[in-house]
């Protein structure tokens, strides 16, 4: 029997994801090797391993419902049989978000654990901390939990590495583009994480604003991952006489940030990045402050949401989502936290990968190849319109958004997919 265990325990509400992955490893096992599979690490004729590490403690915690959502819908391939007759086993191993966990943790998974891939980690500096050895090992490292441009600019000399969502530059010139068409003479205040995840969105506005981000931006603060909270910085970007606030921010700093706006009575236009915008970060701000703390927060959205069940309730693809976090996790916030739903759609993307290559073509070689040449067009958790490709030297997977709102209790979604890219 394959065991899933994490190696630090978890916030209360993922304890049950614990069992739940326990259970899912269960579900599967060693089978006699075919000629495929005798050579294929983490591949038997029954079953694929694959491995991550994540946040599930500490400050990024918030995550930790993402590894839930994609092991869910293993589980519910696995009730059905598996992909291509073969069940998978997702092994999940708490980093705390902190690269120097991570690197022996990823070593471990390829070297002792023998995954057949590391799937979906979390978080630009892990990643740039592990995808050298994931690369000179030539493991799969497939669809990274990261906006990173570094993922599709860098796929000539990291071969092995591939991400998922849209870029953060790219986004964030989006939202240059909104600010420039809505709030053209705004003095802007940034808050960002002081690494390669929170340059990449201050550069990227800054490409947005062209000629116009030295004169428009009059403050920009940075907080550490692994600080307290950001209320010296929101109160110093006010300070500055700023009238706008972009937040690039993981959900913990992003809540305190529109809270603390809030307390210090002050009424910037805010701008939040995707990466912080779940409808339960933004409502536990609301909950912190005031009932209109967020009104009118600009962000961007690529993934169905759950909260809006008028204009998704009927949807096949929302349908689906519910009946499996039914089914796995009754008790989870399943209509609130939308790292639930980002899980479940990037394990479909997986799960389209090996069906692509069917059961025979299973290797690395192969499963890398085919998330080089992506074409999947019917997501049923992604926006309509919006599409996972891949080919040549296009390897950024999702490159579409579109802009959202923040109004009353949840976003409103606006009509218009826009090309990132």
């Amino acid at each position: 029997m394959l065991l899933v265990h994490h190696r630090r325990g978890l916030r209360g509400f993922a304890v049950a994801v614990g069992v739940l992955l326990v259970a899912l490893a269960c579900g599967t096992t060693q089978g006699n090797n075919s000629t495929t599979s005798q050579n294929v690490p983490g591949v038997t004729d029954s079953s694929i391993m694959i491995g991550t590490t994540t946040p599930l403690s500490g400050a990024a915690s918030a995550y930790a419902t993402i590894s839930a959502g994609s092991t869910f819908y293993f589980n519910y391939l696995n009730d059905k049989g598996g992909i291509n007759g073969r069940k998978i086993t997702y092994k999940v191993d708490d980093d705390g978000y902190d690269p120097a966990k991570s690197v022996p943790l990823v070593r471990q998974l390829i070297t002792q654990d023998n995954v057949f891939a590391v799937f979906n980690e979390l978080g630009t500096p892990v990643n740039l901390a592990t995808r050298d050895y994931i690369n000179q090992q030539q493991v799969p490292d497939l669809f990274v939990a990261t906006g990173s441009s570094h993922w599709g600019a860098d796929y000539k000399q990291f071969p092995w590495t591939i991400g998922y969502q849209p870029d953060y530059v790219s986004e964030a010139k989006i939202y240059a583009k909104d600010i420039l068409s809505n709030h053209p003479s705004a003095k802007i205040g940034i808050l960002y994480q002081n690494d390669d995840y929170g340059k990449d969105y201050v550069n990227g506005l800054k490409a947005g604003l062209g000629s116009k981000a030295d004169t428009m931006i009059v403050d920009m603060e940075t907080y550490e991952a692994n600080a307290a909270d950001v209320s010296s910085q929101t109160a110093a970007i006010k300070a500055k006489g700023a009238d706008l606030f972009f937040i690039v921010a993981t959900p913990k700093f992003a809540a305190q940030a529109i809270a603390g706006a809030s307390k210090l009575s002050w009424k910037p236009s805010l701008y939040l990045n995707s990466v912080a915008n779940q409808v339960s970060t933004v409502q536990g701000a609301i909950k912190a402050s005031a009932p209109d703390a967020a009104e009118g927060t600009t962000s961007v959205a690529y993934l169905k949401d759950p909260a809006d069940s008028v204009k998704w309730g009927n949807d096949a693809g929302m349908k689906l989502y519910f009946q499996i976090m039914q089914k796995y996790c009754s008790t989870c916030d399943a209509v609130h936290d939308g790292n639930y739903i980002y899980g479940m759609s990037v394990a479909w993307v997986f799960q389209q990968v090996l069906e692509k290559v069917g059961k025979s073509g299973v290797t690395r070689k192969a499963v890398m190849d085919a998330a080089r040449s992506m074409n999947y067009t019917n997501s049923p958790f992604l926006l309509p319109g919006i599409h996972v490709t891949t080919s040549g030297a296009s390897q950024f997977p999702v490159t579409q958004e579109a802009l959202q709102h923040w109004q009353g209790t949840g976003w409103v979604v606006d009509k218009n997919v826009i090309n990132a890219r």
